[in-house]
């Protein structure tokens, strides 16, 4: 998903543009990881004087309502990002530090044992929490320097 799409979605469903929502999408296409409402409003309450924490929660759950965000939740947080713009199934791994995704191909479903149980699957959500290379570093670093201390 990007912004063109996002906002032809909205559209399509028969919601107004405003510039609020396309500023809103902007940031879920420059950040390409997950993000909280709180960081949405502080990221937009300067440029709109006035910007409430209801409007920006309503506007993200519209998002994910019509597909153009998935959420997460991550330290007890609801977390959103874009969509993925891929076809095929896939799950995630996602950074507890940046917020940051990777697909995974594989589905664990496949070798799920869950069918024979004769209960019947409408939907699933598989995702790994940990750290990023970059993050997972840093934090290594960190306890090498704690142990040291």
């Amino acid at each position: 998903m990007n912004v063109e799409e996002a906002m032809n979605k909205l559209k399509e469903e028969g919601y107004k543009h405003t510039d609020k929502r396309l500023d809103m999408l902007q940031l879920f296409s420059d950040e390409s990881r997950y993000i909280a409402a709180k960081d949405v409003l502080e990221s937009l309450q300067d440029k709109y004087k006035g910007l409430s924490f209801d409007t920006i929660y309503r506007n993200l759950s519209l998002f994910s309502q019509l597909g153009i965000l998935e959420t997460t939740e991550l330290d007890g947080e609801k977390k959103f990002r874009f969509s993925c713009s891929t076809d095929h199934h896939h799950h995630h791994l996602i950074c507890l530090d940046c917020g940051k995704t990777k697909h995974i191909d594989e589905c664990p479903m496949v070798t799920s044992p869950i069918s024979d149980e004769g209960f019947q699957v409408v939907g699933h959500k598989f995702e790994v929490y940990g750290y990023c290379e970059k993050c997972g570093e840093t934090k290594r670093k960190l306890n090498e320097y704690e142990k040291l201390s």
